[in-house]
């Protein structure tokens, strides 16, 4: 199977260095339409939800195992012709960052492409599958009561600036080929569910990567006007725009990109777990490997999978999404045949959490391309596509945390059962983490903790923490903008329950002030 895979590299890269001429001249300014037929639109479709598919399968094994280090070359990776359905059926929760698209392709099939904002962040909080940082702290704002945007906020949402969006705006620019303002409105909408600035404008990128890919084969351009979209004084910008500096640097050698990444953008604000830890989930710090993948790659699938792959942190969706724009870029059918059997196992099986498989997703997002095409000044023949090709517009500037800097954390891991929970900190904010823990090793449970919490004397709110994982509260407790002084935070256990206990992991202070480097004179 390895000689089939070297064969087909060969043939992807022929097949590549014969497109590159015409793109380096529409590169300097494109077309005003994009002509396509149906069968290559499908194609292409398909190409990009199986390279997805096949990205986050390969890196799957390596998922924050390597926090702060690349993974070295003498390290192999997994895979054989029945990978994907061995993974389907052992870790299903490997797939959020398709089975989320999935939910939102459901919901523009049943409400229509202008489906209001609040069906989308229903329908994801509602359902049964495993969610994880911004995603989670959202499904638990609006399962009580804090809908969208304010849902992904982060003085409502710890995680704000976190990958998870990245993840999960595939579908809008799968579905918006050419037309990356139109991606942008869609991100608008549902990236605010659960994310906010850097973490928003990660969605913002990946789907603009997707739109321009169909219709150039120019890695550099594609990347550069994706970035049109990111506002210039943002961090996510700084940081993608120094990864193009870095690879025009050191154009042969990714590995140096890498650390110069590390040293200059690798420094966490947000994310409580991710301060004071080599653990980086953040949005920009991400998208920055997959166009390291990407600029390395040279247009080589499994080369781009494997980069994106060894640059650590979030290695399953990083590969994922660079994948997918290749898959997007040259079709399904230029896709090394290698890679094939495993995913055309389970084209025709129910996705991971889902009621429609694969085969169904090409034929919504098809469906729902040639909508957006006439809506947005296109035509559809019985053949072909004529799509108006949209000139990308940058969205507005969000800053997360701002006033805000990491002071301190305290790694405490304390068990209470009939304590209150009583916190002294000098800072203008903090975030306790933790999570409701069964004394008698049950499993299920829809029993919710009552959590009084007060803040210098005064009650500020009642916290509910669900011991069900799927509904949890990620983290017991966060308040952010304090007035800079000395605090007193004291959590009450309302209904004290000697089934469960409450676990405090850790505390993250923030002050207004930025930390200096110690120095012990």
């Amino acid at each position: 199977m390895r000689a089939l895979y070297i064969i087909g590299s060969v043939v992807f890269g022929f097949l590549l260095l014969n497109s590159c001429q015409n793109v380096e001249k529409e590169s300097v300014k494109p077309a005003e339409y994009l002509h396509i037929s149906k069968e290559d639109l499908k194609d292409k479709i398909r190409g990009g939800w199986a390279g997805q598919t096949i990205g986050v399968t390969y890196g799957g094994p390596t998922e924050f195992r390597f926090k702060g280090t690349m993974i070295q070359d003498y390290q192999n990776m997994v895979w054989h012709d029945h990978y994907i359905k061995e993974t389907y059926d052992l870790d299903p929760g490997l797939y959020d960052d398709v089975y989320l698209d999935l939910t939102f392709v459901n919901i523009i099939e049943k409400l229509g492409l202008n489906a209001p904002t609040d069906s989308f962040a229903l329908a994801f909080a509602k359902e049964d599958y495993k969610l994880w940082h911004a995603n989670q702290a959202a499904r638990y704002n609006i399962l009580n009561g804090i809908m969208p945007p304010a849902s992904g906020h982060w003085i409502n949402n710890p995680h704000a600036d976190d990958i998870d969006f990245q993840i999960e705006a595939d579908f809008a620019g799968m579905m918006s080929p050419g037309m990356t303002n139109t991606a942008s409105d869609f991100c608008d909408s549902i990236g605010h569910i659960m994310n906010y600035g850097d973490g928003w404008y990660g969605g913002v990128f990946v789907s603009a990567l997707y739109t321009v890919a169909y219709y150039s084969d120019d890695l550099d351009y594609v990347i550069n006007s994706a970035l049109k979209t990111i506002p210039a004084k943002s961090q996510f910008y700084k940081t993608i725009s120094d990864v193009i500096k870095w690879h025009k640097q050191y154009p042969d050698d990714w590995k140096q990109t890498w650390f110069e990444l590390e040293k200059n953008h690798s420094s966490e604000k947000g994310c409580p777990e991710g301060v004071f830890n080599s653990f980086n989930i953040d949005a920009r710090l991400n998208a920055a490997y997959v166009v390291v993948g990407l600029l390395y790659g040279q247009k080589d699938f499994f080369k781009t999978m494997d980069v994106s792959t060894r640059c650590g942190q979030d290695s399953d969706c990083n590969p994922a999404t660079a994948a997918g724009i290749l898959g997007v870029m040259y079709g399904y059918k230029n896709i090394p045949d290698y890679w094939k059997p495993a995913l055309e196992e389970v084209e025709d099986l129910k996705f991971p959490y889902m009621d429609i498989t694969l085969n169904d997703v090409y034929k919504l997002t098809f469906k729902h391309s040639l909508r957006l095409v006439e809506q947005n000044g296109g035509k559809v023949t019985n053949d072909s596509v004529q799509i108006k090709i949209q000139s990308p517009a940058t969205v507005r500037l969000e800053q997360s945390f701002e006033g805000m800097y990491p002071a301190e954390e305290r790694y405490l891991r304390l068990e209470f059962t009939d304590k209150d929970i009583n916190i002294d900190f000098t800072g203008n904010g903090l975030v306790v983490l933790g999570n409701i823990k069964s004394r008698c090793g049950e499993s299920k449970s829809d029993y919710v903790a009552l959590l009084d919490v007060y803040i210098d004397g005064e009650k500020i709110e009642q916290v509910k923490m669900p011991f069900d994982y799927i509904v949890r509260k990620y983290d017991i407790y966060h308040k952010y903008l304090l007035k800079e002084a000395a605090h007193k935070v004291d959590i009450k256990w309302a209904n004290k329950n000697p089934d469960f206990s409450i676990y405090m992991k850790s505390i993250v202070v923030y002050s207004e002030n930025e930390q200096k480097k110690f120095d012990p004179k």
